[in-house]
């Protein structure tokens, strides 16, 4: 069910989307946990301790907020200027910066950034390959990419009111494995690649962030381990390329 540029005009959807949709709105519940972990899974995979980071799909401004607080300079990417300003007013301050870009056309000199983080985004981005070797582009030797996306994903469709024909919820429109996200990266020159799963769709099913949101992160990631080798369904998968 793969789609292509001219099915999916992805520029006018998503920013029709930050007028619909409120990316910096209070989460609650199981999405708040779970979105946590994803941060807390990508922010301990960073081993580049300074520099510039470039934040893909800004959304709420996590990464700015968290990175600029460790003294990296950070670059909000968004299609939206809306969400753009918003990651502004939330993360002022000399050390952050917004861009409104296409992510397949980077504003950005080869070798410019340390650190790369695209978290949740490759499942919405027509031609996945060419995502990657845009983003890759623009690593500094040394410096880090790092991607996180649903893991082997059941993409679910509706039928659109309007149009009359199936569109995938939440605008995924790819699935991917390790086996597929490491095919990305094939012509990319990593010096290394590596890849971790974690969340578990039977800790979710069973409400257990109740309890598990008390966990500091080193705690939960040994709970979550431990799930996901009783019951092998992870939510997530993190790749982390080093050019």
């Amino acid at each position: 069910n793969s789609m292509n540029k001219a099915d999916f005009n992805y520029i006018d959807h998503y920013k029709r989307d930050a007028e619909e949709f409120d990316y910096f709105e209070h989460r609650s519940g199981a999405t708040a946990h779970d979105e946590r972990r994803v941060r807390e899974y990508i922010i301990s995979g960073v081993d580049v301790k300074q520099g510039r980071v470039l934040d893909v799909g800004a959304g709420s401004a996590w990464v700015a907020e968290k990175f600029t607080q460790k003294g990296f300079e950070v670059v909000s990417m968004d299609i939206s200027l809306k969400n753009l300003v918003k990651a502004k007013e939330k993360v002022p301050g000399s050390l952050h910066s917004c861009v409104s870009s296409d992510a397949f056309k980077l504003p950005y000199k080869d070798a410019s950034f340390d650190l790369v983080i695209a978290s949740e985004v490759i499942e919405h981005v027509y031609d996945p390959k060419g995502f990657v070797k845009e983003l890759t582009r623009v690593v500094k030797p040394g410096g880090q990419l790092l991607i996180t996306t649903p893991y082997k994903e059941k993409l679910q469709y509706s039928l659109c009111i309007h149009c009359n024909k199936p569109t995938p919820l939440h605008a995924h429109i790819h699935s991917f494995d390790e086996k597929v996200l490491l095919s990305l990266f094939k012509d990319t020159h990593a010096s290394s690649l590596e890849w971790a799963t974690f969340g578990n769709k039977l800790l979710i099913f069973l409400r257990t962030y109740v309890i598990l949101q008390f966990f500091p992160f080193p705690l939960w990631k040994l709970k979550d381990s431990a799930a996901n080798l009783l019951f092998k369904k992870p939510v997530h998968i993190l790749i982390k390329y080093t050019r």
